[in-house]
């Protein structure tokens, strides 16, 4: 069974997600691979968060960035394990924050703006899967 023929916007969504899930694996990369005198360098807010962080959480981390990684390159290639693949990274990444606010002092050391990133990370999370299962939906994958 060949797939519908794609416009190409999907393939400038399926690119980005790529590029923005390969840079929140190098960010998990970077996180896990910190050592104390690379902490040290952070502010002090960050260097807090960091302290209080579980090992696990880490965990769920890993799952988002390498799910999101392996999606947006299934979405690429058309694949359409790419939509279940998405929503396991959409869920790690809802652990992972969720987590980090509900045991870290992440909202009273950051405040209302620091929560900027961590909902565009989810909402764009919740996009790229839901985009997947239109695409799917629409014979683009296969």
């Amino acid at each position: 069974m060949h797939a519908a023929q794609r416009p190409m916007s999907f393939r400038v969504v399926a690119v980005v997600a790529l590029l923005w899930n390969l840079f929140g694996l190098f960010s998990f990369y970077t996180n896990v691979t910190a050592t104390p005198a690379v902490i040290a360098s952070w502010p002090e807010a960050q260097q807090q968060i960091a302290a209080a962080t579980p090992r696990w959480v880490f965990v769920a981390f890993a799952i988002a960035t390498i799910c999101g990684v392996l999606g947006s390159l299934g979405l690429l290639l058309g694949k359409r394990w790419a939509v279940p693949v998405l929503l396991l990274s959409l869920l790690a990444i809802l652990v992972q924050f969720g987590s980090i606010y509900a045991i870290t002092p992440t909202s009273a050391l950051t405040g209302v703006g620091g929560a900027i990133l961590p909902l565009c990370i989810a909402l764009f999370g919740l996009f790229l899967w839901s985009y997947a299962g239109k695409a799917a939906a629409r014979g683009w994958l296969h």
